[in-house]
C-alpha cells in the first residue's frame, strides 16, 4: 500500500491530517496509572462488581451530587433498567426525542412501552417542552429527555409538566457527564439519570459501561437487584431482571480517569471557544451556524456540531475528508423515520426540526488534546470546502496576555 501524504493547504504549507477523535493522546498521559490499576484488579481476581465498582459508584455519585449510583454494563442497559424500574405495562407511553442515538428509542421499545417522539428545539437540539406537553395522553408514564451532545435539556418546564401529570423523568445523560443546568449537574435533574462510558465519551472506559444515578433509595435498591437477574440474594429472584453488571476492570480504568474529567472538559470548552473565534476570523458565519449555549447551562461538548446551511452539509463533509480533516454525521435518520418504528405512523415532515438537524449537522474534532494549529486547520479546511479562500477575512485582535496563555497551553498539549 502506498504511503498517504498530507495534503497542502492553499498557502502551499504542508498541512497534517486532523483526526476526528484521538484516544491515543489522552491515554498516553495516564497510561502508567491505568496499567497499575488494572494490574491490581488482576492480582485480586475480582472482575465483576466488587470493591472497584462500589468505589467508582460512590465517586460518580459524589461528582454528580446524587445520593445513589448504580453501575451496569452499558449506557443502553442503564436506560432499559431505569425504564424497567418504573413497572411499565404494554401500551404505556414514554415521550422522547427522535434526534438521538438509537438506544434511547430502542430501550423504550424493549421495556414494553411505546416510544412517542416529539420535536426538538432548533438552538440546542434538545426536546421541546411545549411539544412534550402537547403529546401527553392518559397512557403517558414518563418523559425521557436527552442531554444531546453535552448540553442539558430545558428541564424547568419538564419538571412542571412531570409534577402536574405525575410522570417520571429519566435523563439520557449518556453524552453529558459534568454538564450543568443552573449549577446542578446532569444526572440529578430527574427521577433517574443514565450515563454511558463508551470509549469516545468524555469519561470513556476501555469498552462498554454504564451507570444510573438517583436520589431515591428504593429505586436504587431495585436497580441493583434488576442488574443481577432480579436476585435479592441467595438465588431468591423477586422479578426477572438482566445480566448487566459493571466489570471491575472498567471501573478501575474509569476511576483513574475521573479526577481528570473536569480539566479535559475545560479543554473541550476552550476548543469550542477557539472555534467560534476562528469561524468569525475566517468569515464563515454566513454559511454555517456554531453550537448555541443556552443561558444557565454548561456545555461539555461531547460533540461539537455545526449546521451547514443551504443543503451543503454532505458536500462539506466529503471535501473535509479529501483534505484529511476528520468529521462525522450523527443521526442522519431521526428515529421516527427509522424502518423499525414505521408502525408508529410518523412520516417525513412530521417532526421538521429533528429532520432539519439530521440534514444539516456536522460534528468536528473537539477532543481535549487538539492543538491551536489543528483547530485552525479544521476551520481553514471548511473555508476551502465552501469554495472560499482558506484565509482569514476578519482578523480579531487578541490581548497579549490571552495570546501568551494560548501559546503556553498549545505547547503543553504538544507535549
Amino acid at each position: 500500500m502506498s504511503e498517504i501524504l498530507p495534503l497542502r493547504a492553499h498557502s502551499d504549507v504542508v498541512a497534517e491530517p486532523v483526526p476526528f477523535i484521538d484516544l491515543v493522546s489522552q491515554n498516553a498521559s495516564i497510561a502508567e496509572a491505568v496499567q497499575d490499576k488494572v494490574a491490581q484488579v488482576f492480582a485480586s481476581q475480582h472482575f465483576v462488581l466488587g470493591d472497584e465498582v462500589s468505589e467508582f459508584e460512590f465517586e460518580v455519585a459524589s461528582y454528580c451530587d446524587s445520593r445513589e449510583a448504580i453501575g451496569c454494563a452499558s449506557g443502553t442497559d442503564a436506560l432499559l433498567l431505569a425504564l424497567m424500574a418504573l413497572d411499565l405495562k404494554p401500551g404505556d407511553e414514554v415521550i422522547t426525542s427522535p434526534y438521538t442515538f438509537f438506544a434511547t428509542g430502542g430501550a423504550i421499545y424493549r421495556s414494553g412501552a411505546v416510544p412517542v417522539f416529539v420535536d426538538i428545539q432548533p438552538d440546542c437540539f434538545n426536546i421541546d417542552p411545549a411539544a412534550v406537553e402537547a403529546a401527553i395522553t392518559p397512557k403517558t408514564r414518563a418523559i425521557l429527555p436527552v442531554h444531546l451532545y453535552g448540553q442539558c435539556a430545558d428541564m424547568e418546564p419538564l419538571w412542571r409538566i412531570a409534577v402536574q401529570h405525575g410522570l417520571a423523568i429519566i435523563e439520557d445523560a449518556a453524552q453529558a457527564i459534568g454538564s450543568e443546568l443552573m449549577g446542578r449537574r446532569a444526572g440529578v435533574l430527574g427521577t433517574m439519570g443514565c450515563f454511558s462510558f463508551f470509549p469516545t465519551k468524555n469519561l470513556g472506559g476501555a469498552g462498554d459501561g454504564g451507570l444510573i444515578t438517583t436520589d431515591d433509595a428504593d429505586l436504587a435498591a431495585r436497580l441493583r437487584r434488576l442488574r443481577v437477574h432480579g436476585d435479592a440474594g441467595g438465588y431468591h429472584h423477586l422479578e426477572v431482571g438482566l445480566n448487566s453488571r459493571l466489570d471491575a476492570l472498567q471501573a478501575a480504568v474509569l476511576r483513574v480517569k475521573l479526577p481528570h474529567l473536569d480539566s479535559w472538559t475545560e479543554a473541550r470548552r476552550n476548543n469550542a471557544s477557539q472555534y467560534q473565534t476562528l469561524f468569525e476570523e475566517y468569515g464563515l458565519l454566513d454559511a454555517i451556524e456554531t453550537p448555541a449555549v443556552v443561558t444557565g447551562r454548561k456545555h461539555i461538548y461531547n460533540q461539537y456540531c455545526i449546521r451547514v446551511k443551504d443543503g451543503r452539509r454532505d458536500e462539506v463533509k466529503a471535501k473535509l475528508h479529501e483534505q484529511q480533516v476528520g468529521c462525522a454525521i450523527y443521526y442522519p435518520i431521526p428515529l421516527h423515520l427509522q424502518p423499525c418504528f414505521e408502525y408508529l405512523g410518523y412520516e417525513a415532515g412530521s417532526l421538521p426540526e429533528s429532520e432539519r438537524a439530521a440534514a444539516e449537522t456536522l460534528a468536528l474534532p473537539i477532543f481535549s488534546e487538539l492543538t491551536a494549529q489543528q483547530l485552525e486547520r479544521v476551520v481553514q479546511a471548511i473555508s476551502i470546502a465552501l469554495g472560499r479562500s482558506g484565509e482569514k477575512t476578519a482578523p480579531i485582535s487578541i490581548p497579549a496576555a490571552q495570546f501568551a496563555a494560548m501559546e503556553t497551553q498549545t505547547r503543553a498539549k504538544a507535549g
